[in-house]
């Protein structure tokens, strides 16, 4: 059972005026005061993005009504990431559905796993992998990324290394279809991620127990298109939707459909 901090506060409220106290009845209060039928959304970005990322999904979903929550993932490993985004998860009462981007697909995947609050999964150009499969894995399964050539390494003294897309080619290959004035921020603002996430083989998926849904960017220069088809196709997803001309940013460059699309999963019967 999750309870709001909210409700903590009601309930100690509850019993400095009366001695006595119900959980059931201090979380009816709190409920009765915030009223919601939808479920709550959760996105998880990827590898070299922020929370920022999902500003213009974000505003689209609360315009609908719903309640979102970014997380901050903190692209160090798959695990340790997945446990931090299952403390956020877990401060969220009521239903929720994750959306993960790239990355933070995988991270959604290890992070949902036997989670009965999580009715729905929804991949953005992401990864979606199977036990024991690593992000650097699929991303070389089939042809098509760019982006090795482009990662200017830190080491980061314990044998590990941070990787970050060099700026001169943050646009082209990661937001190609993103202003330039809009890109260039991201590539200053990108974070890195430590290489050895990419390589950590995942643990049990959650795509397998959860309805899922896609999205593929047609033009996508990370994540090779024919690897986000196949990995929606191998889901059993409820729904993919591809954008043709659409960069690995998707998020940003097309906020609309891919707030659409998780709508669409947030809705499905």
């Amino acid at each position: 059972m999750r309870i709001r901090i909210s409700t903590v506060v009601a309930l100690a409220a509850t019993i400095a005026l009366t001695g006595t106290a119900s959980v059931s009845g201090a979380t009816a209060a709190v409920a009765g005061t915030h009223p919601t039928t939808k479920p709550t959304v959760v996105l998880v970005h990827g590898a070299f993005a922020d929370s920022s990322s999902w500003s213009g999904v974000v505003e689209r979903l609360q315009q609908r009504g719903y309640p979102v929550v970014a997380a901050a993932n903190p692209l160090r490993g798959l695990s340790s990431d997945a446990a931090y985004v299952r403390t956020v998860i877990n401060s969220v009462p009521g239903p929720i559905v994750l959306a993960g981007h790239s990355y933070g697909g995988a991270v959604m995947t290890n992070a949902a796993a036997g989670d009965p609050d999580v009715k729905a999964l929804v991949y953005i150009a992401a990864f979606a992998p199977d036990r024991g499969e690593s992000a650097l894995e699929l991303s070389g399964k089939f042809p098509g990324s760019t982006l090795g050539d482009t990662l200017a390494p830190v080491p980061l003294g314990d044998g590990t290394t941070d990787l970050a897309i060099r700026q001169d080619l943050f646009r082209q290959q990661f937001a190609a279809d993103v202003s330039p004035k809009q890109a260039a921020l991201m590539a200053v603002t990108q974070r890195p991620i430590r290489d050895a996430a990419l390589s950590e083989g995942s643990g049990a998926p959650a795509w397998k127990t959860i309805p899922s849904w896609f999205l593929v960017a047609g033009a996508d220069r990370n994540i090779p298109v024919a690897a986000q088809r196949w990995m929606a196709d191998r889901a059993g997803s409820r729904a993919t939707i591809e954008i043709r001309k659409a960069s690995h940013a998707v998020g940003v460059s097309n906020p609309r459909p891919v707030a659409d699309l998780i709508v669409r999963a947030a809705t499905a019967r």
